[in-house]
């Protein structure tokens, strides 16, 4: 979904945002470096696979996944990082790695970091390494609807 598609969308549910523009970024903690953001505010897509069902993974950009925590919160056999190959062709407009989390739109279960709803807002990739959207965690909540638990933790201290 191109960054177009994506405002339409927003635009058409009246949904208030904030487009951020920035340089070429390519990890989380590079990206929220480079926008001024704070690392838990700004959110990043993992795509995973859950008993080998692709599902988008949401959490902040200072965090990590708990694969394990994960599998024992959801009940099942097996949680494991998709390969790029694996979900490169369901995100056919957007650059690899910046998927936005709207899994709702391409119908991917999407699993969100407890962590997250602690702020207001979120901010994400909005579809390219140089552009991000932000809008009230709410309105995000309402819109994708996701699955919120606890399966992250800290990745710095």
């Amino acid at each position: 979904m191109p960054i177009r598609k994506l405002k339409e969308y927003l635009d058409e549910r009246r949904i208030k945002y904030v487009s951020i523009r920035h340089s070429s970024a390519y990890t989380a903690q590079q990206i929220a470096a480079t926008a001024h953001i704070p690392g838990k505010m700004l959110a990043k897509t993992v795509m995973i696979k859950v008993d080998g069902r692709m599902c988008m993974a949401v959490l902040p950009a200072s965090y990590l996944i708990d694969f394990d925590l994960l599998k024992q919160m959801l009940g099942c056999k097996k949680v494991e990082l998709a390969h790029e190959q694996d979900f490169k062709d369901i995100f056919p407009q957007c650059e690899v790695g910046a998927m936005p989390p709207f899994g709702n739109l391409y119908g991917l279960e999407v699993y969100v970091s407890e962590s997250l709803n602690e702020d207001d807002d979120i901010v994400f990739n909005a579809g390219t390494h140089t552009e991000l959207l932000m809008l009230s965690y709410e309105d995000f909540h309402n819109l994708v609807e996701p699955i919120t638990l606890k399966f992250t933790h800290k990745a710095y201290a």
